[in-house]
C-alpha cells in the first residue's frame, strides 16, 4: 500500500497524541456541569480553568480575558457582531480586507444586509495589506478593524503591529483572526497590541470544534449567544470541558516547542521548494511573499498545469489547490486573485502545508509523486 502523505496543515492538523491524552479522563470524572459546586462539577471546573491558563499563557494574556467557543468561525463571529451591536452609532462601519477567511467575509456580507458598512481592503502582490489603507479608511463611524494575522492560503503575515498603532490612535478596537499563526509564530497579544484575537483548536493538534477568543479586559461587546452567564457572561452554554482540556493543552504544547518547531519547519519547506524548483524546473512562481510568511505555508504555480488535476491524479497526497476547475473554466481563489495572480498563472497553484510530523523523506517522495503525475498528464 502506497504510503499517504499529508500536506495540508493549514486546513486541519492531527489531533497529537498528548492533546488526545490530557483530555481521555475527562471522558469518565468532570462530567457534572462546571457551574454546579458539589463534587462532579467542582472536577471539571478546575479542569476548564487549568486549560483557560494555558491558552492565556500561549498569548501572553491573563486568563480571565480568554472565551472558551466552538471555533474560529463562532469567534469572529462574536466580534463582528457583537461590536456592531454594542456600537453607539446608527451608522456603523468595519474595516477588514479582501483575502479574510470567510469565516470573517461571510458575517460581513451578512451584517451589510443589516445596514452595516464595510470597506474591504485590497492587497499588493504579496498579498499584504497597507497600513496607510487602513488609516485611510477610517471614519467617524468605524467601530471595528479586523485584519488576519496570517493568509491561510498563502501564509503571508500581516502588519499587524502597525494597524494596531492606528486602530489605538484613533480609539477603534482591533481584531485579528489569529487561526492560522497560533502555534506556528508569537501570537503576543500586547505586542500585537489587539483587543481581540481568534484562536481555533484544528489549526494547533487539538480536536475541531473548540476555539479561544481573546477579550482584552476593559472591552465591552455583546454576546453572540444569550443564555445563562457562563464564561462571565460572554458566551453562554455549558463549557465543553473535555475539548478545552485538549486545547488548553495543545497550547501549552505549542508554547513550549514553537521557536525550534517553527525553524524546522522553515528548513523543511526551504527544501520543499528546493526539490521543487529541480524537478519543475522553469516551471515555478511563487504567490507566498519570500518574507514575512508563516514558516510552514509554501503556495506556488506549475506552469502549464491545472492544480486540480495534479492533486487528482496524485491520490496519495492530501493538499490544497489554490483554484477551482468546472467544466474546463478554472476559476481562481479570491485571495490569489486579489494579488494580481492571472488565471493562466493560478490555474496551477498549490498550497502545500506541511506540520509537526512532516518528515524530509515525506517531502521528497512528495516532489516525485507531483513529477510523476505531471510527466503523466503531459504525455
Amino acid at each position: 500500500m502506497v504510503k499517504q502523505i499529508y500536506l495540508d496543515y493549514n486546513a486541519s492538523t492531527p489531533v497529537s497524541p498528548e492533546v488526545k491524552r490530557s483530555m481521555i479522563p475527562f471522558f469518565d470524572e468532570g462530567y457534572g456541569n462546571p457551574s454546579a459546586t458539589h463534587f462532579a462539577g467542582t472536577v471539571g471546573k478546575e479542569a476548564l480553568e487549568n486549560a483557560r491558563k494555558q491558552v492565556a499563557s500561549l498569548l501572553n494574556a491573563s486568563s480571565e480575558e480568554i472565551i472558551f467557543v466552538s471555533g474560529g468561525s463562532e469567534a469572529n463571529n462574536h466580534v463582528l457582531k457583537g461590536s456592531v451591536h454594542h456600537a453607539e452609532t446608527t451608522t456603523p462601519h468595519i474595516i477588514t480586507t479582501v483575502i479574510e477567511h470567510p469565516a470573517i467575509l461571510e458575517p460581513c456580507r451578512f451584517l451589510e444586509k443589516q445596514g452595516v458598512n464595510v470597506t474591504y481592503l485590497g492587497v499588493n502582490e504579496e498579498g499584504m495589506v497597507a497600513p496607510e489603507a487602513v488609516e485611510a479608511a477610517i471614519t467617524k463611524d468605524t467601530v471595528l478593524i479586523s485584519v488576519m494575522h496570517a493568509n491561510n492560503e498563502t501564509g503571508a503575515i500581516q502588519p499587524i503591529e502597525k494597524i494596531s498603532e492606528i486602530a489605538k490612535k484613533a480609539n477603534i478596537p482591533f481584531h485579528t483572526d489569529a487561526s492560522q499563526s497560533t502555534g506556528k509564530i508569537p501570537t503576543n497579544v500586547d505586542e500585537l497590541g489587539v483587543d481581540f484575537l481568534t484562536v481555533a483548536g484544528h489549526k494547533l493538534y487539538a480536536p475541531n470544534g473548540v476555539g479561544a477568543l481573546y477579550m482584552r479586559k476593559g472591552t465591552e461587546m455583546e454576546p453572540l449567544l444569550h443564555g445563562a452567564g457562563h464564561e462571565l457572561g460572554r458566551r453562554a452554554g455549558t463549557e465543553n470541558v473535555i475539548f478545552a482540556v485538549g486545547l488548553g493543552k495543545a497550547c501549552e504544547m505549542a508554547k513550549s516547542v514553537q521557536p525550534e518547531e517553527s525553524k524546522r519547519l522553515e528548513t523543511l519547506r526551504d527544501q520543499f521548494m528546493d526539490e521543487l524548483e529541480v524537478a519543475f524546473e522553469g516551471q515555478l512562481s511563487h504567490n507566498s511573499p519570500q518574507e514575512n510568511v508563516l514558516p510552514n505555508t509554501l503556495n506556488i504555480n506549475i506552469h502549464g498545469f491545472v492544480g486540480e488535476e495534479l492533486l487528482t491524479g496524485t491520490p496519495q497526497l492530501a493538499a490544497s489547490t489554490g483554484s477551482a476547475c468546472h467544466a474546463g473554466d478554472v476559476a481562481l481563489s479570491p485571495v490569489l486573485k486579489a494579488m494580481g495572480v492571472s488565471e493562466e498563472r493560478g490555474k496551477g497553484a498549490l498550497r502545500l502545508s506541511i506540520g509537526r510530523y512532516t518528515t524530509k523523506a515525506e517531502i521528497t517522495e512528495a516532489v516525485r509523486l507531483l513529477k510523476q503525475t505531471a510527466d503523466r498528464i503531459s504525455m
